[in-house]
């Protein structure tokens, strides 16, 4: 070493991750989640083709004539082989045609966009303030590992992160909106625009966040807590660099890698999460749509709404590879 080059810490990747450059390896995730996309179209469409009931028979009504709902499987082209139907499907999407919905007559890429609004804001609110508080929440019990904040911090982390979304959002709104009476149990008669009654997001926000926040807190506990005690960091100080320097420019990119990518799994999870938390508060978001499509059978929503989350998947995954590839220190690397 020269001068004051500071070591930077033990590689996180593997040897050949480490060799490859940054637009090499996005390029190859790229082209692994449309490999990902394609086969999942063809899983959506399998699963959706063996759901029971008929979307004919719904249709039909309550007292359905046989000649009616052949004729309806007729109109509809639900008569035609499965293969037939999924290479329709297949070049519809390839010219932005998600079909249209059996039920409401409506292009399904109309109806998805009416109802990806309040789902949207609901988990863009949720991963803005996620972030910040996760990682606070982290460092905060890292740099006062054995402490009570650090213990404090801990044991309600395992708490909360033991109780499922479902669970924690029924108990949210028995104490906060029918008993304390502090805010309303559910978005009836909002609309589509959360933000026009902030008070109907804070119930289903504290049910989201719960648990990420503690998963996101303990591995970015972890990582501080292995920087702040690695070589590089101990070098860095005694060349009298400042704390705030070592801190930023070192022991947080290596504690935020690992929690990039968890961060990705959690909004895996969220896309879940939503859904559940949509239906216990009433919210008409994409998860109330999904369970109405699957009751009414309405199979190309249920299609779309499987790609849409499917593709979201694959992207939050592929840029949360890249950030972490980025802030990964590499092998013989120096600063």
């Amino acid at each position: 070493m020269t001068g004051n080059r500071i070591p930077r810490a033990a590689p996180r990747l593997s040897a050949g991750a480490h060799r490859t450059s940054l637009p090499r390896y996005a390029a190859r995730r790229l082209a692994l989640g449309f490999a990902q996309v394609v086969a999942v179209t063809a899983l959506v469409f399998a699963l959706t083709e063996a759901l029971p009931g008929d979307a004919a028979v719904v249709l039909a009504g309550d007292a359905p004539d046989p000649a009616r709902i052949e004729r309806i499987r007729e109109e509809l082209g639900l008569d035609r082989p499965a293969p037939a139907r999924y290479a329709d499907w297949l070049f519809g999407l390839l010219h932005g045609d998600l079909g249209v919905s059996l039920t409401a007559g409506r292009p399904v890429t109309g109806f998805l966009a009416d109802a990806a609004g309040p789902t949207v804001q609901l988990a863009a609110v949720t991963l803005l303030l996620l972030v910040p508080l996760a990682v606070a929440a982290g460092v905060v019990a890292a740099l006062r590992e054995g402490r009570l904040p650090d213990r404090i911090l801990t044991a309600a982390g395992v708490a909360l992160y033991s109780v499922p979304e479902f669970a924690l959002a029924v108990v949210l709104v028995a104490l906060f909106a029918l008993r304390l009476g502090w805010f309303p149990p559910t978005a009836v008669g909002v609309g589509t625009n959360l933000f026009a009654q902030p008070a109907v997001l804070v119930l289903p926000l504290l049910a989201l966040l719960a648990r990420p926040i503690c998963s996101i807190s303990r591995l970015v506990r972890a990582g501080m807590i292995d920087a702040l005690g690695s070589e590089y960091v101990r070098h860095a100080r005694r060349l009298g660099l400042s704390g705030r320097r070592v801190m930023l420019a070192h022991v947080l990119p290596n504690a935020v890698a690992p929690a990039a990518q968890q961060l990705a799994r959690t909004t895996d999870w969220l896309l879940g999460g939503v859904i559940t938390v949509e239906a216990v508060f009433v919210i008409p978001g994409l998860g109330t749509s999904l369970m109405s499509a699957i009751s009414a059978r309405d199979i190309p929503v249920i299609q779309g709404l499987a790609l849409v989350f499917a593709v979201t998947t694959v992207v939050v995954n592929l840029l949360a590879d890249v950030v972490a590839f980025r802030l990964a220190p590499r092998a013989g690397g120096t600063a």
